[in-house]
């Protein structure tokens, strides 16, 4: 597996490279937003760790131009940031994870490993339900003949929906499956996005299919 860390502190890039090698991960490293971009566009990473802050181009931008570009790489934004607006933000532009500084490098691996394991299984059968389409190559989404423009988070969290049709799921076990997490502190963001993705999914349809089961979690459904 290859991996692009973009990180501009080099001791803290340094500190990634070595441990992710030990664990037998080829690894690549640059050091500026202008110089990570170039090489996660030019480049063949399974991959990529990027840093929130950069010189010459930030972190949200290099993954936002990537996303525009089509370049779908996973992406885990490290920030110094913990606050929901900008951890929201960052998955906006098109990051797949993230991780708040300081960290620890065992938490780091579990995210990679994480990520690489979704990536592995974004492959496979076109998925339906309802009027909906969703394509797990090319992550495009249609609710008839309409296509969907979704964020990569928004994606994640309807395709995790589309393979649990007509089951509740738990805020909990969203935020494990989608965003990798167990933590119920996090599980606001989850309610943020699902209100994103039925302002695309559900609006401008007269049948519904996000539902929110009280007290429980949410569900997809006709009607």
């Amino acid at each position: 597996m290859n991996i692009l860390v973009v990180e501009d502190e080099k001791k803290v890039a340094s500190f990634i490279k070595r441990g992710l090698e030990d664990d037998n991960y080829k690894v690549a490293v640059a050091y500026d937003g202008l110089d990570g971009f170039r090489q996660a566009r030019d480049g063949d990473y399974n991959l990529v760790i990027m840093d929130m802050m950069l010189p010459k181009k930030d972190g949200m931008t290099v993954v936002r131009e990537l996303r525009e570009a089509g370049n779908r790489v996973p992406v885990l934004m490290l920030t110094a940031r913990d606050n929901m607006e900008d951890i929201v933000s960052g998955l906006d532009a098109g990051s797949d994870d993230y991780l708040t500084k300081p960290f620890a490098f065992a938490e780091l691996l579990a995210r990679v490993r994480a990520l690489l394991r979704r990536g592995e299984q974004d492959r496979g059968a076109e998925i339906r339900f309802a009027d909906l389409r969703l394509d797990p190559v090319s992550h495009k989404v249609w609710r008839g003949v309409k296509e969907i423009d979704l964020t990569s988070k928004e994606y994640g969290l309807l395709e995790y929906l589309m393979r649990n049709p007509n089951a509740v799921l738990s805020r909990a076990m969203i935020a494990e499956h989608v965003w990798d997490y167990a933590f119920d502190s996090f599980t606001n963001i989850i309610d943020v996005y699902v209100n994103y993705l039925r302002k695309k999914i559900d609006k401008d349809y007269p049948g519904k299919l996000i539902h929110t089961v009280r007290g429980q979690g949410y569900i997809l459904r006709e009607g």
